[in-house]
């Protein structure tokens, strides 16, 4: 009787085992509290909309917190691949956080989505895939736009972190190939409330237009700054200000700010002819029938077309290998390199072995707030 109930042990063990091996497991870490907030939750509620099976497989989505924090990011990448043995990790929102993840994500053979432009020294991203447009592709948009303005001069105001280091490091050699001088440089922490002395040297500065570096709920607080101190000039604002929350806390003190985004945002002012305007145009409907009207965003917009890479390449994966192994984890990498041209809502993406970034320079689409809108320029 004893032998009988541990055969009966047995096979419900092996059962249980098969059932979990055919589930894809998916991490996912998000700046849900913190200053990065207004970037994490919108890509929280978009993963709420995600599908349940792909391919036939049960996928489970396991959403952790990061706080904006690089330590709890790599905490939360550490657990993914060490108890959760996880397939595929997305995140972070933010760009510190995503680089602080990345070494264990790489060294668990584990493709990392990052839900943000972050850098890594030449050699170090096998494992890692971009969500958002690179800072490159982003600033040529607001370069090319600064021309036609006749911007001469620039002050920049970014955030201390990698986001803010990346955008000025990327940005300066096409300021200098455009003939725009580079006449100030102001610097501050996310969790700075002020930007008073840094407003301050750049408004003296006086420079054509000013770039704000910043990103979600975090970017009005510096504009505000600017324009409490008296500028008159231009004001620009990346792609990780491209949402509401910018109109919502700024105010009055937004009105006419350039911000540069990707083509999900404003879906519907997209011409017939872009290649992402269905795409971006059921993103923004599918998004805003759950969350209200309005609530479009840069970074629900790149939750959703995370949804639209698994799709295509679990598929291809699963011709190879199994959920939860390594032969998997690495067929989902193989398959991103070779699943050329993607439609996404925001823009056209082609990933190679070479390059893990897909976007081109087209991408990027200088948008102008307009009585608390967003309208194309």
């Amino acid at each position: 009787m004893q032998f009988q109930k541990t055969l009966i042990t047995l096979a419900a063990t092996a059962l249980c085992s098969t059932a979990a091996l055919a589930d894809i497991n998916i991490g996912v870490s998000l700046a849900l509290t913190g200053p990065g907030s207004g970037l994490g939750i919108p890509m929280q509620n978009q993963f709420k909309l995600f599908p349940k099976t792909i391919a036939g497989e049960k996928v489970n989505l396991i959403v952790l917190d990061d706080g904006t924090d690089p330590g709890k990011g790599a905490a939360n990448a550490r657990r993914f691949v060490t108890e959760d043995k996880v397939d595929f990790i997305i995140g972070s929102c933010i760009t510190s956080v995503a680089a602080a993840m990345s070494d264990i994500a790489a060294e668990a053979g584990t493709v990392q989505l990052a839900a943000s432009p972050v850098g890594l020294p030449p050699g170090k991203d096998k494992w890692m895939f971009r969500l958002p447009q690179s800072n490159t592709v982003m600033g040529h948009a607001v370069v090319e736009h600064m021309k036609k303005q006749g911007v001469k001069t620039l002050g920049f105001l970014g955030y201390t972190d990698a986001y803010g280091e990346q955008w000025l490091k990327e940005i300066t050699p096409q300021l200098e190939k455009a003939g725009i001088k580079l006449v100030g440089v102001e610097r501050f922490a996310r969790t700075d409330t002020s930007v008073t002395p840094q407003a301050l040297k750049l408004v003296s500065a006086n420079p054509d237009a000013i770039l704000v570096v910043a990103s979600g709920s975090g970017a009005a607080m510096p504009q505000m700054g600017i324009v409490d101190r008296g500028y008159k000039g231009k004001i620009y604002q990346t792609h990780a200000a491209a949402s509401q929350d910018l109109m919502r806390i700024g105010g009055k003190a937004v009105e006419g700010t350039f911000v540069v985004s990707g083509p999900a945002v404003i879906a519907e002012q997209l011409p017939d002819s872009h290649p992402s305007k269905a795409v971006a145009v059921d993103f923004v409907q599918k998004y805003e029938k759950s969350m209200g009207p309005g609530t479009r965003n840069q970074f629900a917009g790149h939750a959703y077309d995370a949804e639209i890479v698994l799709e295509k390449v679990i598929p291809m994966a699963l011709k190879t290998a199994k959920p939860g192994t390594p032969e998997f984890r690495a067929a989902i990498r193989d398959a991103m390199e070779t699943m050329g041209r993607t439609v996404f809502s925001h823009g056209v993406m082609n990933w190679t072995k070479d390059d893990h970034w897909g976007f081109t320079l087209e991408t990027g689409v200088m948008l102008k707030v307009v009585d608390g809108k967003f309208k194309v320029e």
